[in-house]
């Protein structure tokens, strides 16, 4: 699927389904709040936490799929284009950190 159409997809679900966006500030703190669901995942999974009697059920897929809903639906109420803007930040990255990374002996 194209981010286009994903903000497409999100966007006629929106305004079906959820009858309309949340305001921007709230839509930022579910945002922060499902981070932190996949910030918890990785925790445990990859970090050194242990899984609680209550995790049994996490899904590391599906918590990401929700902080891209959000993130959507965010840039869906304020007007941004997310395929234009990914596009403009990987270029910008790529001349920014063209030598950066090759030059940074922590990654070697």
């Amino acid at each position: 699927m194209e981010i286009k159409h994903a903000q497409h997809l999100v966007d006629n679900w929106i305004k079906t389904t959820g009858i309309r966006y949340f305001n921007e500030l709230t839509n930022t703190a579910i945002l922060m709040e499902e981070i932190g669901e996949v910030a918890r995942i990785i925790a445990r999974q990859y970090g050194e936490q242990s899984f609680k009697k209550s995790d049994t059920d996490v899904n590391l897929a599906d918590e990401m799929a929700d902080v891209l809903f959000v993130l959507i639906c965010l840039a869906n109420q304020t007007g941004i284009d997310l395929t234009d803007a990914l596009e403009k930040n990987m270029e910008k990255k790529s001349i920014r950190d063209a030598e950066r990374h090759k030059n940074n002996d922590k990654l070697k």
